[in-house]
């Protein structure tokens, strides 16, 4: 298990991807997605989660450009828009956010969610891409068993990772076994169910046992369990103690209890109702 905020997990093509990262859901465009990227590189992150729809890749772009770090150290996610999915248009949005980011290539491409009747020929266009080498690694998001089949009948390349909703409250056995299988890597947007399950007795008390805090062994809870893990703050001293979770370890006893948690609750939508 990783014990460094740097350390990596090997994707089925080679590609090496960190644990840990940064996710910008939500952050404005501007000084406050600027000053968040940069707070995290500097606090050791090397992985930002972006995406065309949260309206901010320029400000990612900018941080990376004044942060100085070289920039293969880094590895920076976007994602195709819903609007912008199907072939020809997917090649476009890629464009744009290239652009946008101010990059010469992205690190991981994904497709934001599942658009029905759509997301095959968006499959297509993100293989071509990744065949093109404008993407070091292809994969999708919000992606449910059924979704992903569809793609694995017809697919060239198998998607690389699969971003979902993943917390102690939703944790996706079914879906996880499928992607294991199949070395597709799971990574958790919203890890912490937006704050929402920081409370849980159960979590505090393992807190206690480890001096740490409910959201720190959650997202320590993630990685124990092979989930890549991307927690979203705009503040300095969250960015940081989201990451100091690499000093200990959870037990055996206390994973199966931080399990036992599920409830296939939902604090997102779900893919399968997504308009």
């Amino acid at each position: 298990m990783p014990t460094h905020i740097a350390e990596t997990t090997t994707l089925h093509n080679g590609v090496k991807m960190p644990w840990f990262g940064l996710g910008v859901f939500k952050v404005k465009n501007g000084v406050e997605v600027i000053e968040s990227v940069k707070t995290a590189i500097n606090a050791g992150y090397r992985s930002i989660d972006t995406a065309a729809g949260y309206n901010n890749e320029e400000g990612v772009g900018q941080a990376i450009r004044e942060v100085g770090i070289p920039r293969d150290e880094l590895f920076i996610t976007t994602k195709v828009y819903n609007d912008d999915q199907g072939y020809e248009s997917t090649l476009k949005a890629f464009d744009t956010s290239l652009q946008k980011l101010g990059l010469d290539y992205i690190d991981l491409y994904l497709i934001h969610w599942p658009v029905k009747g759509k997301y095959k020929d968006t499959w297509q266009a993100l293989e071509k891409l990744y065949k093109d080498k404008k993407v070091r690694a292809i994969g999708v998001s919000n992606f449910h068993v059924h979704h992903l089949q569809n793609i694995l009948t017809e697919c060239e390349i198998k998607p690389m990772v699969n971003q979902v909703e993943f917390h102690p409250w939703l944790t996706q056995n079914e879906l996880r076994e499928f992607c294991k299988e199949q070395h597709i890597q799971m990574e958790a947007w919203s890890p912490l169910a937006k704050g929402q399950i920081l409370e849980h007795p159960i979590l505090a008390k393992i807190a206690e046992r480890h001096a740490k805090t409910p959201a720190q062994i959650i997202l320590r809870w993630d990685l124990q369990s092979g989930v890549i893990t991307i927690p979203k703050s705009i503040n300095t001293s969250r960015i940081i103690e989201n990451a100091s979770i690499f000093d200990f370890e959870l037990s055996q006893e206390e994973m199966a209890t931080i399990d036992s948690l599920n409830e296939n609750k939902r604090t997102g939508t779900d893919p399968n109702t997504y308009d």
